[in-house]
């Protein structure tokens, strides 16, 4: 496929259903390639094979350098994200996460309004925070279609709620009236319209430039980030490429934090554990001072894990730690 329409397609929880509704009703001669990522990380996915038995259209996990054909269902595989390169070719890339996922929407959307332009159309279905969004933007800014599905209509709206109200979307339907939809459009797109020349325009948003640092980190390296913005959504990008729009980098943020609370309040658990055997083995070799010094030792540990555990709230995490004293049972 060297010209013609290309659909994009986006999608995260509870997207695959809205999937099966899509591809239901798209016609059996789409002239258009229709490319999908669905947030899948590294599991093993059976969505080729689903998508494959919903609709007419044939549907298989992606190759490395295969060719866009009209038709045919690419669904980005497990841990790769799935971008389309010039001349109308897939590649498959192991490189840096977005939005805390790979494969992601972004680089699928970007890749393909870069290499494609006017000639794309993008697809937002259900899925939580925001991933997508600044995909979409770029597929507009280049001259294509944006279409998202309804959120209430979406089991999970954050995606399509991100959208609608970060970019100028042409189309807000349902997911099973999307088939159809998407069968006129690639109908009407101009199939010889030429992508604008990369060499030409503006660099793609989101790409990586010396923009002004933020004082963040990146929650999956430790590098610095900076900040941009897709129409008026925040993004925020490291110097190895980990980019998160503004709700990603929240739920990063607040993961990094359990994961923090997690290692101290087990940090403190070995170290109660380790003056508990210390107090023991001095206690038992006649040495009370030394006795007497890891008990307050490990008795300071267990308060400070107490306060740690207050302030979490007692029904967030109770990992097993013993006291130093050994009369009381386990505390948490």
């Amino acid at each position: 496929m060297t010209d013609g329409p290309l659909i994009v397609i986006g999608a995260s929880a509870g997207g695959l259903e809205a999937l099966e509704a899509l591809v239901r009703d798209l016609p059996p001669d789409l002239p258009a390639a229709v490319c999908i990522v669905l947030h899948i990380g590294d599991r093993p996915s059976a969505a080729p094979l689903i998508l494959d038995r919903a609709g007419p259209l044939p549907a298989s996990h992606a190759i490395d350098r295969e060719p866009l054909r009209a038709g045919r269902i690419h669904v980005a595989p497990p841990d790769c994200h799935l971008v389309v390169e010039a001349p109308r070719c897939l590649r498959l890339l192991r490189g840096p996460r977005e939005n805390g996922t790979r494969p992601a929407v972004d680089p699928l959307f970007r890749s393909a309004a870069r290499a494609c332009g006017p000639a794309v159309i993008g697809v937002v279905l259900s899925g939580a925070l925001n991933d997508g969004t600044a995909g979409l933007a770029e597929i507009k800014r280049r001259g294509g279609v944006a279409m998202v599905q309804d959120p209430t209509d979406a089991r999970y709206p954050g995606m399509p709620r991100s959208a609608l109200d970060h970019v100028a979307v042409d189309h807000c339907v349902p997911a099973a009236a999307m088939g159809a939809l998407l069968g006129r459009l690639a109908a009407e797109r101009n199939a010889d319209a030429a992508p604008p020349a990369a060499s030409k325009e503006a660099p793609m948003e989101g790409m990586y430039n010396l923009n002004r640092p933020a004082a963040l980190t990146c929650p999956d390296c430790g590098g610095a980030l900076r900040e941009t913005k897709v129409d008026t959504l925040p993004y925020f990008t490291c110097h190895i490429g980990h980019r998160y729009g503004a709700d990603s980098m929240e739920e990063a943020q607040l993961h990094r934090m359990e994961q923090a609370f997690e290692v101290a309040l087990r940090a403190l658990n070995e170290r109660a554990a380790l003056c508990r055997r210390l107090a023991e083995t001095a206690q038992g070799m006649g040495q009370a001072l030394s006795a007497k010094r890891w008990e307050e030792a490990g008795r300071e540990a267990h308060e400070r894990a107490e306060v740690l555990i207050r302030f979490l709230g007692e029904e967030w995490i109770r990992p097993p730690i013993s006291p130093v004293n050994g009369g009381a049972p386990d505390r948490f």
